[in-house]
């Protein structure tokens, strides 16, 4: 079985669900050892774990709330126990509230800001240090961060922040680490976390209608983008953002 990223070692929030739990499976499926941090989800971790075990790989499941420095600290320290190294670190947790902004609060927006996007750079100063050259941070973000989304506007500048943040990583870590950072911007996927929105009919039914390639976008397509950035022949891949949509956003 070809299995290009063998000896290699993954860490994965938001781990246990949707396309965290898609990443996680195609990363071990491709030779990965893998440990998942969850927020409320440890039925669902420990199951992904068992799954990632059955594929013979390594896993592990921690408890962590990604907007809490301190938390993500304690995280790798369990990591640690486990793990001497990381190679591949994927920034997948996250949150919003779905209002309009007028309705919205400092709270809201700084929880929207600490999950989505400060969690990067958070997970960056504690995987930096245990991982080679050659390593790579990926970030996920969504259609938000450059359209206007009905209801999504924390979310979308929370998205945008993260984007522009990777950037400036990329920058840093390339030149004194050769470390790599990207992130995979995904379209109108059907989680569970798009059931809280009011128009979820309505988004599935234009992604379908507007989509070259649709009419769906699965977790697991959005899984295959990471894994591709995640791959020695993108090792001249670095502060990009990779549309994973179909082609929903050339459509008009």
């Amino acid at each position: 079985m070809n299995q290009p990223l063998a000896g290699k070692t993954a860490f994965i929030t938001g781990g246990a669900r949707g396309i965290g739990r898609a990443i996680a499976l195609k990363l071990a499926a491709a030779g990965c050892d893998v440990a998942i941090a969850y927020h409320n989800s440890h039925d669902e971790a420990d199951a992904v774990c068992k799954m990632i075990c059955d594929l013979g790989r390594k896993s592990l499941a921690i408890q962590a709330d990604v907007a809490d420095p301190e938390s993500l600290k304690e995280a790798f320290e369990i990591f640690r126990k486990d793990f001497d190294r990381v190679d591949i670190v994927i920034s997948n947790a996250a949150i919003g509230v779905l209002k309009p902004a007028l309705e919205l609060s400092l709270k809201h927006f700084r929880r929207c800001l600490e999950t989505n996007a400060l969690a990067l750079n958070s997970l960056a100063q504690n995987a930096v240090p245990l991982m080679p050259a050659g390593g790579c941070l990926i970030g996920l973000s969504s259609l938000g961060s450059v359209r206007a989304i009905p209801q999504y506007a924390f979310i979308g500048a929370s998205k945008a922040a993260l984007e522009s943040l990777a950037r400036g990583l990329a920058q840093e870590l390339g030149h004194t680490k050769k470390i790599r950072v990207n992130i995979v911007s995904a379209g109108v996927v059907d989680t569970d976390a798009l059931k809280f929105f009011p128009n979820r009919e309505e988004l599935l039914a234009e992604y379908a209608r507007r989509t070259p390639l649709g009419p769906t976008l699965t977790t697991a397509q959005v899984a295959d983008a990471v894994y591709l950035l995640c791959l020695p022949e993108a090792a001249m891949i670095t502060g990009h953002t990779l549309v994973v949509d179909g082609g929903y956003c050339i459509s008009g």
